[in-house]
């Protein structure tokens, strides 16, 4: 069985197919899947979406595409949703410096708060880096006290990096991307990243892998990107499956 460890079931792209999707899974091989909030009303679509759903966890967190929309007040809604039962992170936080939707200082603010807050909650973060990878990273750095772990999803950094963050004791997530012709760099990550700290995911309905690209991405192709891994590695998609999933149980505290 698979986790997908990062998808976006609350946006309006599953509003017709929701459920029967959800209620699918299991029988397609996924047991389980991180639905991380985007915005507040993407994280209390979460919140609510684990709550209806023995299969979907969630994740609490404002996108840095929205960080100009934060205060202190959504700090405090972000730290109440982050104590329920299934919210296993606070995500997905970072820095985009390729959109630029927000100012980047407003951007570095708010990653910065966010992280306090999962630090304050002992909850693992989840992590959006796009054009911003050495000062993700050293922001990132700059809170690594011991009290502070998580994922880099989708990663697209170097190899070099993505051994400094495992370093740091972080995970690496990869997406469909992996399965793209062209996509050398994260194919390389794919074969060099150690297998405890690998985890997959789709970022459903985005970034739909091979040979799906053009449609909109859902979690049961989580295992075009898990054979791609395997392929890679010279290994079995069941290998990469047993120890994606225990490492995503393992890093959100799932049981």
């Amino acid at each position: 069985m698979l986790i997908d460890s990062h998808a976006h079931l609350d946006e309006d792209r599953f509003d017709k197919d929701r459920d029967k999707l959800i209620k699918s899974l299991n029988e397609n091989g996924i047991s389980m899947v991180i639905n991380p909030g985007a915005d507040l009303p993407s994280s209390i679509k979460s919140v609510k979406l684990s709550e209806q759903y023995d299969n979907i966890y969630a994740a609490v967190g404002v996108h840095p595409h929205s960080a100009d929309e934060m205060d202190e007040g959504t700090i405090e809604v972000l730290k109440a949703f982050g104590n329920r039962e299934k919210v296993v992170a606070i995500g997905e936080i970072g820095l985009d410096f390729y959109y630029d939707n927000s100012p980047r200082d407003i951007q570095r603010k708010w990653f910065k708060r966010q992280m306090e807050l999962a630090k304050e909650l002992n909850l693992p973060i989840i992590v959006h880096s796009r054009e911003a990878d050495q000062e993700t990273f050293d922001m990132i750095k700059a809170q690594s006290d011991g009290n502070l772990t998580g994922v880099i999803h989708c990663y697209s950094g170097s190899v070099e990096l993505m051994k400094e963050y495992i370093k740091l004791g972080y995970y690496i997530s990869l997406g469909g991307p992996v399965t793209f012709k062209n996509a050398k760099t994260p194919k390389e990550v794919a074969k060099a990243v150690p297998l405890d700290r690998l985890l997959v995911e789709t970022d459903s309905p985005y970034l739909t892998p091979e040979p799906y690209r053009g449609k909109r991405n859902e979690p049961l192709y989580v295992r075009h990107v898990a054979a791609m891994i395997a392929e890679l590695r010279e290994m079995t998609i069941e290998e990469i499956a047993r120890a994606t999933s225990e490492n995503t149980k393992r890093l959100f505290n799932l049981r």
